[in-house]
């Protein structure tokens, strides 16, 4: 009478074999470490140039509040020293607001850039991490048939 085929330590050997690469993981976490510091770097400067711009701004509106209030010998001098004040802001809030776009142009740019070294970056791992494992299992599923031949033998 043939005796059935135990599988258990077929599975056990073949799910030994299979491949674990923990250097792999922790280099998937190195990298994901540096590509948020890069982030968060990109960010922190545009947040720190945004606030500088926002702060000369206030600095010079307020410069000009205090001209505005000054007082007057003749009444029309108000007027002119309104109209001065509405074209001085006027200039200021052009200025100011290219400032912020080209501060927001920059970090996208280097956002644009991060996202395509990262992007070329896990491309070129994956394909890596993918050929070692088709090696791996190929060698270990080659090891469990031999193993399940030698146990039906």
């Amino acid at each position: 009478m043939q005796k059935a085929q135990d599988f258990t330590k077929v599975m056990q050997d073949f799910t030994a074999s299979l491949p674990f690469d923990a250097k792999a993981f922790q280099e998937t976490f190195k990298s994901s470490a540096a590509f948020g510091e890069k982030m968060t770097k990109v960010a922190l400067e545009a947040a720190e140039k945004s606030s500088e711009i926002s702060s000369k701004w206030t600095k010079d509106t307020i410069a000009k509040v205090g001209t505005l209030a000054k007082v007057k010998e003749e009444p029309t001098d108000y007027s002119k020293a309104l109209s001065d004040f509405a074209s001085a802001a006027a200039e200021m809030a052009a200025e100011n607001l290219a400032a912020f776009a080209e501060v927001a142009k920059k970090a996208q740019m280097e956002t644009v850039e991060l996202m395509l070294a990262a992007g070329k970056d896990i491309s070129e791992d994956a394909t890596a991490a993918v050929k070692k494992a088709q090696a791996d299992v190929t060698s270990a599923a080659k090891k469990a048939a031999a193993s399940a031949t030698a146990a039906v033998k």
